[in-house]
């Protein structure tokens, strides 16, 4: 039996430096983005397991029995990274969800679902819960949306089932789990990721277990040591497009001036390296004059990959937008649209953030004051969290 009420949070990520340049073999550095998902775990009804994502209008209940028949047909399946987890024909079709089906509900369910079988195939059953996940990342813009709801299943099932503790003490508003327990969650977590996405590099599912910032560089993931948390803007500019795309386009440039390329991508690569050496100095020197050089980065990265040809229309306004207000900005991601990333040093007063703000808004992008190098997979007591997060976990 499950007997408590608690809530497991995650957050979102995104690349720092390294877009592009990273598929290539380069290092990219991808950081913690403290817009988070939240799941609030609490007991269910006894032989009954309830999942509610209001942001994707799922609400499904199923009966233990009839999840413990389906479990063998997964146990055991999907353990190579080099293949899809098995027995998703069959959750698809117990789910009712048609093959190929990719909207955001049915891969959340079918996440969930897998992840609740394989678990529970491992560790013993889960317990009668009721599920409910809210997120304050939008999804589809390539800030590690499904990464954080896959670390916090992760963590919430694992937990229920006793494969790793629960940290949170009488009194205590949050814990987090022991590098150990981490790890295990970040396993479970990349496996739900494959059910997503199906070939993911592991790098969202990493940020969003230990938070903060880490480098990547041709599959091999290494968290940076301590690092500062820096405030930013992020504004979606809520143009559409396709990463797959994106990249063919790099590589046919490359291709065709070889050249002239890449020394861009060597500088790209320096960018991140020499970005890394200045975060990790910071918190033991925390020195304003830091921030001209991480500002002095953002603006060489962006002319490069505007250069490599990921620019676009909204980005380049984006970028004249916060530079009418001394503020600088890059690209975060696929680029093409989607989503950049303005620093905000600590003296930049109030009154700039918020006309940059406006004026983002009045370009008709969306935009959040939050900030990067936050920390990752959180154990919450409901009572802690603020009134918007108890507010949307309350709509069950």
């Amino acid at each position: 039996m499950w007997a408590r009420d608690v809530a497991v949070s995650a957050p979102g990520k995104v690349i720092l430096h390294g877009e592009h340049a990273v598929v290539l073999g380069k290092v990219a550095l991808a950081v913690a983005l403290d817009l988070r998902t939240f799941l609030r775990l609490r007991p269910g009804a006894e032989g009954r397991l309830s999942v509610s994502l209001p942001g994707v209008g799922v609400r499904r209940s199923w009966d233990t029995p009839g999840l413990r028949a389906l479990r063998g047909r997964i146990a055991g399946k999907g353990r190579g990274r080099s293949r899809c987890p098995g027995g998703l024909d069959a959750l698809r079709e117990f789910a009712g969800i048609a093959a190929g089906a990719s909207a955001p509900e049915s891969l959340a369910t079918l996440a969930f679902l897998y992840l609740c079988l394989a678990i529970s195939a491992k560790y013993g059953d889960v317990p009668g819960l009721d599920i409910l996940v809210w997120s304050e990342l939008p999804t589809g813009a390539g800030l590690g949306s499904s990464a954080a709801y896959a670390v916090c299943l992760a963590a919430a099932l694992l937990m229920a089932c006793g494969a790793i503790s629960c940290p949170l003490q009488e009194g205590e508003s949050t814990a987090r789990w022991t590098e150990e327990e981490l790890t295990l969650i970040n396993s479970w977590a990349f496996r739900g990721e494959r059910v997503i996405h199906g070939n993911p590099s592991g790098v969202d599912n990493a940020v969003g277990t230990w938070g903060g910032a880490l480098r990547y560089q041709a599959g091999k993931i290494t968290p940076l040591k301590r690092v500062p948390t820096l405030r930013i803007l992020l504004t979606n500019t809520k143009v559409p497009r396709s990463t797959k795309v994106l990249v063919a386009g790099v590589k046919e440039k490359i291709l065709k001036f070889p050249a002239i390329m890449n020394p861009v991508l060597d500088s790209i690569d320096a960018i991140s390296q020499e970005c890394q050496s200045v975060l990790e100095a910071m918190p033991a020197n925390p020195s304003p004059e830091h921030y001209p050089v991480l500002e002095e980065f953002f603006d060489i990265n962006q002319h490069h990959l505007n250069v490599l040809g990921v620019g676009h229309p909204s980005l380049d306004r984006l970028c004249q937008v916060t530079a009418s207000h001394s503020l600088h900005s890059k690209l975060t991601g696929a680029g093409g649209g989607g989503c950049g990333i303005t620093l905000l040093p600590p003296d930049t007063s109030p009154l700039a953030v918020e006309a940059a703000k406006q004026d983002l808004c009045a370009c008709g992008f969306e935009c959040w004051e939050t900030e990067i190098g936050a920390p990752g997979v959180t154990l919450h007591s409901c009572s802690s969290l603020s009134a918007q997060v108890l507010h949307a976990l309350a709509q069950s």
